[in-house]
């Protein structure tokens, strides 16, 4: 059994100086608590109590590679031994947006920012400058951040509390929200083509976006129904609204052309994060001309003064080359559905219902009779006791899960990597009830 005695030291003494300890509210709920890392290699992570842990977080989704990818690292080394940032244009960051134009449909234009919060506001205000619109359109469970105008719509006293489908109920996700910001927004369930197409119609003259993550990661892993995004393209095409696709989670990891590739559906506006650069802090507004030129004769404004620092630049162009060269995706999808396949035959048979859900490089778990989810509500009815339950067993037995059930497959997974997981899934499961 796995001690944190030495982690539990250092939380003490981080939460005299920093706010409950950590820098992201989501650290605090690891298991047992908020965890010190001293280092990572592959697919492995190591804690400063010296326990061992296979890692399917990698880092909430960035480290497609795994850990500490020697080439990565060796981008980073030399090209910051010429200069960290110059409040200036540098090579490298021609030759990534170059490369991004080259792999991804939308990005016909582009702007680097930090993290795909501050992309996701971008991609609002140049469509909110191009259509005259105020509102954009989104769903219930997706996650675009934690800004005050996307702070809504992801969590739920109760499924009841929702209300009805067409006008649902949104609930704050922090207090300290500007009174008024939940008016920026219409919120609807995910996946009901033909509700998108009823408020549109209705109310296109308010709508300026509609944003969704292509496959809703964030909330279980469910994947669009069959017509569903090109449904979104056609209604925002006839409206005249932008289509923004948040490719933060699929961006990289789906394919190299991101979800627009892997579904074939070209959205007007598009954000990219976490996969790009292995870990570092970089992420994109991609476009096409027509939208993305109102950042460019600067009708919008778009700044920042850390954007497209030489390390975060070398990371992504080291990270891109890599997946070039080594053409991962196909092994991570299979090393994802062998182990889906593997997790749901441990529950079969140990006498537990588990739902697993997702394409394979990224997927999730619940436990639930539900058999198929197609949208937040349908998520609500796991037992998010259990998981849990079993998500703490995993990570005693040395296999490290996201804390709702998320999974993602790097290129440094093995088929003896996956073993490991479906063995020790079978043993968490057998001491559950």
């Amino acid at each position: 059994m796995k001690t944190y005695k030495e982690s539990a030291i250092l939380l003490e003494r981080a939460k005299k100086v920093l706010a409950s300890g950590v820098s992201s509210e989501f650290r605090k709920y690891n298991h047992p608590h908020a965890l010190f890392y001293t280092h990572g290699t592959g697919s492995r992570i190591y804690d400063v109590d010296g326990n061992e842990y296979l890692d399917f977080t990698l880092s909430q989704g960035p480290l497609i590679l795994g850990h500490s990818h020697p080439e990565v690292l060796k981008a980073v080394r030399e090209y910051s031994e010429k200069g960290q940032l110059f409040a200036g244009q540098h090579i490298q960051e021609i030759e990534l947006a170059e490369k991004i134009n080259e792999l991804i449909p939308s990005a016909e234009l582009m702007r680097f920012c930090l993290d795909g919060s501050e992309a996701v506001q971008t991609a609002f205000r140049v469509a909110r400058a191009k259509t005259g619109r105020k509102k954009f359109l989104r769903f219930e469970g997706h996650y675009h951040g934690w800004m005050d105008n996307v702070c809504w719509g992801i969590s739920t006293p109760s499924a009841d509390a929702l209300g009805s489908r067409e006008n649902p109920n949104v609930f704050p996700w922090t207090k300290g929200l500007p009174e008024g910001v939940e008016n920026e927004f219409i919120i609807l369930p995910w996946n009901d083509l033909e509700l998108v197409r009823k408020t549109v119609s209705e109310r296109f003259e308010e709508i300026a976006a509609i944003i969704t993550e292509p496959v809703m990661c964030n909330n279980g892993c469910i994947e669009p129904r069959a017509g569903f995004l090109q449904g979104l393209r056609e209604i925002c095409t006839e409206f005249g609204i932008a289509l923004i696709f948040d490719e933060v989670i699929t961006g990289f990891r789906l394919s190299l052309g991101g979800a627009q590739q892997y579904f074939g559906i070209t959205p007007d506006l598009s954000i990219f994060a976490k996969a790009i650069a292995s870990g570092y802090a970089i992420s994109a507004i991609v476009g096409k001309n027509e939208w993305m030129h109102l950042i460019e004769d600067a009708t919008v404004i778009h700044a920042g003064t850390m954007n497209a620092n030489n390390p975060t630049v070398a990371a992504a162009l080291a990270t891109i080359s890599v997946l070039e060269k080594e053409k991962p995706h196909e092994r991570m999808f299979a090393l994802g559905k062998k182990l889906m396949e593997g997790l749901k035959k441990a529950a079969s048979e140990t006498g537990h219902s588990l739902r697993v859900e997702g394409p394979g490089p990224m997927f999730a778990i619940s436990f639930s009779d539900l058999g198929k989810t197609y949208e937040y509500r349908d998520t609500l009815s796991a037992d998010k006791g259990k998981l849990g339950k079993f998500i703490a067993g995993m990570h005693d037995e040395g296999v490290r899960v996201i804390g709702r059930g998320l999974w993602y497959i790097s290129a440094a997974h093995t088929e003896d990597d996956i073993d490991q997981a479906i063995v020790t899934s079978r043993k968490v499961l057998e001491n559950i009830k």
